[in-house]
């Protein structure tokens, strides 16, 4: 999440079609990562290699953890909504399965207002500049417990599911029960 994994998810995972999607959508992965090699080769003719590479490489890496660590928090929280089968319910999947991030607000201004991302999850059709007034007017997304940045820093060691608790927990959790 924090090393290899933004440069790996970006570059390879993402850039290569899946085997099982269809002949349009490789089609428009090919054609996605050629119009991106001539960009790069456009502009790394016009300010060279080292300079675009001096640009491109930090900017990535820190782009890549901010976009990997936001999708994480918003997914893997301690009191997250897991469940299958029968009693799956979509409503409250989508409230409480996914965080509403609660940040400060020029980052949800330079985040596309991610940060509501159970009202994203509920009715994702609903354009990110609206989100805020929807989550004010909603009084189910009032009901929404927040995840602060600093709450969200403990979701690094939450990697196992307790069905008894219904809540994520770490390895130390598990060997203390």
């Amino acid at each position: 999440m924090f090393g290899f994994g933004p440069f790996f998810m970006f570059l390879i995972s993402n850039r290569l079609p899946a085997r099982s999607s269809k002949p349009k959508a490789k089609r428009s992965v090919w054609l996605t990562n050629l119009a991106i090699a001539g960009l790069i080769s456009v502009v790394s003719l016009l300010i060279g290699w080292k300079t675009f590479l001096m640009i491109q490489i930090p900017t990535m890496f820190i782009g890549g953890v901010v976009g990997i660590w936001l999708f994480y928090v918003q997914h893997q929280f301690e009191d997250t909504y897991w469940s299958n089968g029968e009693s799956w319910d979509v409503v409250q999947a989508s409230i409480q399965g996914s965080s509403y991030y609660q940040l400060p607000a020029v980052l949800h201004w330079l985040t596309g207002n991610i940060g509501y991302h159970h009202i994203h999850h509920l009715r994702s059709g609903i354009p990110f500049y609206n989100l805020p007034a929807c989550h004010q007017e909603v009084e189910l997304f009032k009901q929404v417990a927040p995840l602060t940045i600093k709450r969200s820093l403990k979701s690094v060691k939450l990697h196992l599911w307790d069905e008894q608790r219904k809540k994520l927990i770490g390895f130390k959790e598990l060997k203390a029960a």
